[in-house]
């Protein structure tokens, strides 16, 4: 493998590094990106650091080159070797080594792959951070050394933090689980049956090529199988798993699927007079019923920008017990170590329902009502996106609206909102409104989506 001097500059992005294989990532990046990494840690007085990867077909060699790499910096590696990233997350809290890299493109189609990492106890590298490390690469000044290699396997304490940090009821509550054929495939199923529930599984054949559906729990479309399953065996509940296992998408009693917002407010409904800290975080992209039911129960909500490594730092940061974004990651802090799990997060949605007789539905009830988009995706490539968002600002300020702008441009109104951001995930604009009526909805789309595609 060779060091790759023309590294696409596109695969880093705003929460990790990520894009097709073999065409935009090959093992050349991947060694590449293991020197810059063995060598940056060394930097911050690191010597060792731990690795892991997905199931995608892409993944072992990827895997294979960067560990190359960062072997010939002099650096020490703890191989996990297939793990889900939450694994690799509490790998890392349990050994105490917050230097890793874990092969993965989480949610995205089945031919993109890519790198999450983290140099130190901040957490996953996000924004600057990353086009810093970019800029690193790019001198190509490397250490040289050889480090050791090393295995472990944390599935057995990671089980067992699953069983110490969750009390079941007396109520055996009924659920399908579909991973998806993703890396939840590996130990979804073991990890279930250890609490008093009736299971049944889905597409829970470890498979890197997603047959069945695309791997993204928090799209409706992809949960239609689990809607069926649900209704056909008559389950309380139907959860759904992303590729590397550290989103859940919600499938309700009666085949509803219920977003990851509303999701939350179950838990903040749960949890609230069970901690000391009543302060809650969204992302941008999530209902204002989440704010209206913080207020209703003598909490405080606070508003942050969308992104996985932002938002899982910033609970962490303001010492949160709990906080999420629509897109499916949410951080418990009460009783679990903060890092976002799929598994675990369905799992307390189970709890909930064992020390009640109502049924998800009947959790939901009394939840503010508003009408929303599902988020729209605009093709915008990479070089342009930002250019575009910044020109829906400017014609949101020269009409006088307020708006916020910590990620993208939400423009607020007293009967609803529009949201306009570029995604940091791929070449894409999203968009997403909501509002009091179906009449004011249809309004504000016409608007800023006249707004948007005439600059794209």
């Amino acid at each position: 493998m060779n060091y790759k001097y023309n590294i696409n500059r596109n695969i880093f992005r705003g929460y990790d590094i990520r894009g097709v294989y073999p065409s935009e990532i090959d093992e050349d990046t991947a060694y590449t990106i293991g020197l810059g990494f063995g060598s940056y840690i060394q930097k911050l007085g690191k010597t060792e650091c731990i690795v892991g990867h997905d199931n995608r077909l892409s993944s072992p060699v990827l895997y294979e080159a960067l560990i190359q790499g960062i072997l010939s910096t002099g650096v020490n590696i703890i191989s996990l070797g297939l793990c889900t990233t939450p694994m690799y997350y509490y790998a890392c809290i349990k050994l105490k080594i917050y230097s890793g890299v874990m092969v993965t493109a989480s949610h995205n189609p089945k031919d993109d792959n890519g790198f999450k990492f983290a140099f130190d106890e901040r957490g996953n590298c996000k924004g600057q951070e990353i086009q810093d490390f970019l800029a690193y690469i790019l001198q190509g000044d490397f250490q040289e050394g050889k480090g050791t290699l090393s295995t472990y396997d944390i599935e057995n304490e990671y089980v067992d933090l699953f069983s110490n940090s969750l009390h079941f009821g007396s109520r055996r509550v009924k659920v399908v689980i579909d991973p998806g054929n993703g890396t939840t495939s590996v130990i979804a199923k073991k990890l279930y049956q250890m609490f008093p529930i009736d299971l049944v599984v889905i597409n829970g054949e470890s498979d890197g090529n997603f047959p069945n559906h695309h791997p993204d729990p928090c799209v409706e479309d992809n949960l239609a199988q689990l809607k069926q399953k649900v209704l056909e065996v008559g389950a309380d509940v139907g959860l759904g798993f992303d590729g590397d296992g550290d989103r859940m998408g919600l499938v309700t009693n009666s085949g509803k699927f219920l977003p990851t917002d509303y999701y939350m407010i179950l838990i903040i409904r749960d949890i609230i007079s069970k901690v000391s800290k009543k302060e809650f975080l969204y992302d941008v992209k999530c209902s204002k019923a989440v704010e209206d039911e913080i207020q209703r129960l003598g909490g405080k909500g606070i508003c942050y920008r969308t992104g996985n490594s932002y938002t899982k730092a910033a609970v962490r940061d303001f010492d949160l017990p709990f906080g999420g974004e629509l897109s499916g990651h949410v951080y418990f802090r009460d009783r679990w170590p903060g890092f976002d799990s799929g598994l675990y997060a369905g799992l307390r949605l189970l709890e909930i329902l064992s020390h009640t007789d109502k049924t998800v539905d009947d959790l939901a009830t009394g939840i503010p009502k508003y009408y929303s988009t599902p988020e729209l995706k605009f093709t915008a490539q990479d070089e342009i996106k930002f250019d575009v968002v910044a020109k829906v600002g400017e014609y949101a300020k020269s009409k006088g609206y307020h708006y916020l702008d910590i990620d993208g441009v939400k423009v607020l109104f007293d009967d609803g909102w529009a949201l306009v951001r570029a995604s940091n995930t791929g070449p894409n604009i999203t968009v997403r409104f909501e509002a009091k009526t179906e009449d004011r909805l249809q309004r504000l789309q016409e608007e800023f989506l006249t707004i948007l595609k005439s600059n794209l």
